[in-house]
């Protein structure tokens, strides 16, 4: 199988899994199903699927689980499918690292339209090798690598999950431009994302936790009113 065009359906709901199969194979992906998380994750080893649908609720592992192993070892993108609405699943999903959220039932057309935009930008997001010296920021202490998806902060490497990496690399890379919520939400999800700015508000926070420090001629502010900014003194 060719592991850009596979897409992992994972759902312990066979009649849907075999659903998401028709629409994804009519669009010219190879499909894989699992139906429950060990599954998932076993699936998701053996054939290196280029996406994942991976429903919230499952037997043994649940999709948040999953998610969260997935993560600690690939940058796979990965659509959460849920009956649930809620604000909170949908920041919880996010703060994983997953790159969208689908709330069941959906139409085929919405699916198959979030499926090639996550795509799309998950390949924009993979830089050639003639862009990995221009892919790398540095500031006062601070070391971010897009080519490697690494941060240093005075030499020691500071572990972030792949949203919150792009999120302070796009403000990084625009020093000293203020970003609303509804704009940073559109860059780094890459999709019209119908959901609570507050998903930002959480991610600047986690990151702040992580490398915020005195001394420093950059900081990640505030602009209150309108959003945020990578600030640089000149």
């Amino acid at each position: 199988m060719n592991p850009k065009t596979t897409i992992l359906i994972v759902d312990d709901e066979v009649n849907i899994c075999e659903l998401i199969r028709l629409y994804v194979e009519k669009e010219g992906y190879e499909a894989v199903i699992a139906t429950d998380g060990e599954e998932a994750i076993e699936k998701f080893k053996s054939t290196a699927p280029g996406l994942i649908l991976l429903d919230v609720m499952l037997p043994k592992k649940d999709g948040w689980q999953v998610c969260r192993e997935i993560r600690t070892v690939d940058n796979t993108p990965i659509i959460m499918l849920t009956a649930k609405g809620e604000t909170f699943d949908k920041v919880l999903g996010l703060e994983l690292g997953a790159d969208d959220y689908i709330v069941k039932p959906f139409e085929p057309k919405e699916l198959v339209a979030r499926i090639k935009a996550v795509l799309r930008r998950s390949e924009m997001n993979v830089p050639q090798e003639d862009d990995e010296k221009e892919a790398v920021l540095e500031f006062d202490g601070l070391r971010i690598s897009q080519a490697t998806y690494d941060i240093y902060l005075d030499g020691k490497k500071i572990e972030m999950p792949p949203k919150e990496f792009e999120l302070l690399h796009f403000l990084a890379k625009n020093t000293n431009k203020v970003y609303t919520r509804d704009q940073l939400l559109d860059e780094i999800w890459g999709y019209e994302f119908f959901g609570d700015s507050r998903t930002v508000d959480v991610h600047i926070k986690r990151i702040r936790e992580k490398i915020e420090t005195e001394g420093k001629n950059w900081q990640l502010k505030t602009v209150w009113g309108v959003g945020y900014k990578f600030e640089v003194e000149q």
